[in-house]
Formats: structure tokens, C-alpha cells, sequence
């Protein structure tokens, strides 16, 4: 496995991002043309509407358990490097620095973590811009 930087620490589930919702967005674009062939049909609108509806949950559903699975990994990353700030200087993050910005400090190791994360706080910088800033990147390959 190559080292990871900025330019390659974007990672993919090839089984959702490739397959999954490929297949869903093409299913759904399929259901509503058939909709749309039905409008004029009345032995048919009910079943393509039906397909058509249950298309639109599915794919709906399939973003949902993906954001929500985000959001868990972002609570756990918020944790884990408020724990590390702490290790680090013996108080907790300041309170000003959001979630993303949080995000984009996991990847600082601990010599650039705490100048880094005041920066942050001080000049408002994005969480790219963070990343951007980290000069000895420091892995997380968990995150998908």
C-alpha cells in the first residue's frame, strides 16, 4: 500500500461508490422512464409509479446509512483527537474549532497537532486548508 499524502488520501468503497449506487441511479432513471411511458397507459401508471417510488426510497436510503455512517466516524474522530489534545497539552480543544476543521487536524502528528489546531481556531481555516498545512502526514486508514 502506497504512503498516504493529501493527493491520494481520498479513499472509496468500490462495492458502494462503483457498484451500489451506480446500479441504483441507473435503476432509478429506468423507473422513471417508464413512468413517464405509462402516464397515457392506466393498466400500467399504478405498478411504474409504484417501481418509480420505491426507487426513490432506495436510493434515498442508501445516502442516509452512508451519511449516517459518516457522522458516526466524525463523532469518533472528534473524540479521539480531543483525548489527543488533551494527552498533548493538558486541557481540551477550543471550543471554536468545528467538527471539520477536527477532521482535517487527524491527520497532523502530534509535533504539528497543537500549533496546528491553534492556527486553525485563529485564522478560521478550512478543513482542505488544514490538510494543505500538515507537512509530516500522518495516516488514517480507517475512515472510508
Amino acid at each position: 500500500m502506497q504512503t498516504q499524502n493529501y493527493p491520494n488520501h481520498r479513499r472509496f468503497d468500490p462495492a458502494f461508490h462503483f457498484v451500489l449506487f451506480p446500479i441504483l441511479l441507473l435503476t432509478l432513471i429506468g423507473s422513471c422512464v417508464n413512468l413517464y411511458h405509462s402516464l397515457g397507459d392506466h393498466q400500467r401508471i399504478y405498478s411504474a409509479s409504484l417501481i418509480a417510488a420505491i426507487m426513490v426510497a432506495l436510493v434515498l436510503l442508501s445516502l442516509k446509512c452512508r451519511l449516517y455512517a459518516l457522522k458516526a466516524q466524525d463523532r469518533a474522530i472528534r473524540a479521539e483527537e480531543n483525548l489527543r489534545h488533551y494527552v498533548l497539552t493538558g486541557k481540551l480543544l477550543d471550543s471554536r474549532v468545528t467538527v471539520r476543521q477536527i477532521i482535517g487536524l487527524r491527520f497532523a502528528p502530534d509535533d504539528e497537532f497543537v500549533a496546528l489546531a491553534q492556527r486553525a481556531t485563529e485564522e478560521n481555516l478550512s478543513e482542505d486548508d488544514i490538510k494543505k498545512a500538515v507537512k509530516n502526514w500522518r495516516a488514517d486508514t480507517y475512515r472510508v
